[in-house]
């Protein structure tokens, strides 16, 4: 299995003078579910480089097994260093691609063009694409062969408006992911409660809510490519 996984390369939060950029943990939990399964992965972002990891996530309160894990494992963080540029990256090449979550994607990849091709390119061929919190926005305004947006008439989840509410970001944010997949036609599930994992399979769109959901969501993403 050759898994692309995207990331974020936007590092400012709005013009509140704040950090951002992906969830730490958004990527390395999925990072090692894919690792562990024997996957070949290749890390990806608009600019290429060592993406912005937001500070937020790093604190003790968000730390994990797999943040752990990753704080030692110099391959991985050698890796994460050295992502190729998304423009250099073709889904010919890969089976499947992961969007990681964090505000970040709301600013660079929900518009990046290199992106939204990527995801048709993926569908049309078959192949499955994932994405998880604040990640699903970037599937708003990517195409299907049809050229509606790819979640119309699909069943999407992503960060919840009260999520964004409950973090205090919602004046902060270019969009709130709720109401964007909504708006393109999107059938949005959640948890019952914020911040429980919850991820859904439609096909081949696979979503995440939250943070909490990012292993599970790659779970259903290695389910699509092996069964």
């Amino acid at each position: 299995m050759k898994i692309l996984m995207i990331l974020t390369s936007h590092d400012r939060m709005g013009d509140t003078g704040h950090a951002t950029g992906f969830w730490l943990e958004e990527f390395v939990a999925p990072y090692y579910v894919f690792k562990d399964a024997g996957a070949e992965l290749t890390l990806a972002s608009p600019q290429g480089g060592q993406p912005p990891i937001d500070p937020t996530s790093t604190q003790p309160d968000a730390l994990t097994e797999e943040t752990r894990r990753f704080e030692a494992d110099s391959e991985a963080k050698a890796q994460l260093a050295n992502t190729r540029k998304l423009a250099e990256v073709r889904a010919d090449d890969y089976d499947a691609v992961f969007y990681p979550g964090g505000h970040g994607p709301l600013w660079d990849l929900t518009e990046d063009r290199h992106s939204q091709q990527l995801i048709h390119d993926f569908l049309v061929a078959h192949k499955p694409v994932a994405a998880v919190c604040h990640a699903p926005a970037v599937l708003v305004n990517a195409h299907g062969a049809d050229g509606q947006s790819v979640v119309k008439g699909h069943r999407v989840t992503g960060f919840s408006n009260s999520e964004e509410d409950a973090v205090g970001l919602t004046e902060v944010v270019p969009l709130l992911v709720e109401d964007a997949l909504k708006a393109k036609g999107g059938h949005y599930e959640r948890s019952a409660t914020d911040f429980a994992p919850f991820q859904l399979r439609d096909g081949l769109l696979i979503t995440g809510q939250n943070p909490a959901s990012s292993a599970p969501t790659a779970k259903l993403l290695l389910e699509a490519l092996i069964g």
